[in-house]
């Protein structure tokens, strides 16, 4: 079983959008997916539920209010957090509980200050809660051919560990009404990524957040375990 937290206390960063990409993704190849909703708005929740019924099952824990309890037959569990965590015990609590923590960055300078303080926060857990959690940024809601997008990519690449390994950099997600309007329709969000996010170039549709979330070579940068 494999667990991934999306992650991020700041709010509107595009947490659900991801949480449910990846949740449908897994789903729709024939994998046992839990969707852990540990915020109260419950974005994620209302998603599952609106899905239609000739979707691939997808098994939602409204975790905000009750235990989560994870069948032993599942593939993967997707974990969404609530915006606004600054008490360390209800951060450690999600660490904890996963293996892998995505965190979304927004192109704007205020997201990319708060991400470099974030990241600081987050290894200073790691060593108290859970030292073999790994990290991943992914640059969320881009539009193409801008400063911005140049801008937000260039810094997250640099982003660096205490060890002074890179912090893994995982793709590009394009700003794009599909969101809104699949969402509203109640269907499994499809992504765009980018890998040169001042470029056309797309990667593919759909799934390509979880396509690269599950390439090693991403994941490790050349073999050495960044999040070590």
């Amino acid at each position: 079983m494999r667990s991934i937290l999306v992650l991020n206390p700041k709010g509107g960063c595009g947490k659900s959008t991801l949480v449910t990409t990846l949740a449908g993704y897994y789903a729709e190849r024939g994998k046992s997916v839990v969707l852990a909703d540990f915020d109260p708005q419950g974005s994620s929740m209302d998603w599952v539920a609106g899905r239609p019924a000739d979707h691939p099952p997808i098994r939602a824990v409204a975790a905000w209010e009750e235990p989560l309890r994870v069948p032993k037959d599942t593939d993967y569990v997707i974990i969404d957090s609530p915006a606004a965590i600054h008490d360390h015990r209800v951060l450690g609590d999600l660490l904890r509980r996963a293996q892998s923590v995505i965190i979304p960055v927004l192109p704007s300078p205020i997201d990319m200050r708060h991400a470099a303080r974030f990241v600081a926060e987050m290894m200073e857990l790691r060593r108290v809660v859970n030292q073999e959690v790994k990290l991943c940024t992914v640059a969320n809601r881009v539009r193409d051919h801008t400063l911005a997008a140049v801008s937000l990519s260039g810094y997250l690449e640099s982003l660096k560990l205490p060890d002074g390994h890179k912090l893994p950099f995982l793709t590009v997600l394009r700003a794009s009404q599909n969101y809104v309007r699949r969402r509203a329709r109640v269907e499994h969000l499809r992504i765009r990524a980018l890998r040169d996010p001042a470029g056309p170039r797309a990667v593919g549709t759909g799934a390509a957040l979880a396509q690269q979330y599950e390439e090693p070579a991403v994941i490790t940068r050349g073999g050495a375990d960044p999040s070590h």
